[in-house]
């Protein structure tokens, strides 16, 4: 008797990847930011901190090109490379 059967009706139902899991780049599109990411990593003795601006632009391709669920930059962690609101651009200065 195999062990299928010894389960009766149920079966197995799959889910979404876990958060971080996301499909391979199969076909390249965004090759050209993983190697600007790694490149500095190299250039930087793999400390990412110096390469954030790399990683911003990697991970961007990737939600643009459906590779990975669309993300706030912010909540990734890039709040403070964030372009600020149109609204807010000048404000600082006063007549």
């Amino acid at each position: 008797m195999s062990t299928a059967m010894t389960f009766g009706s149920k079966s197995f139902k799959p889910r979404a990847p876990d958060k971080g899991a996301f499909p391979l780049d199969h076909f390249g599109e965004c090759k050209a930011f993983k190697e600007k990411f790694m490149r500095c990593l190299q250039d930087n003795r793999f400390d990412n901190s110096e390469c954030r601006l790399q990683s911003k632009d990697y991970l961007e391709c990737r939600m643009e090109n459906q590779l990975m669920a669309r993300e706030p930059l912010e909540k990734l962690g890039f709040k403070d490379l964030m372009d600020p609101p149109a609204s807010q651009e000048g404000k600082d200065v006063k007549s």
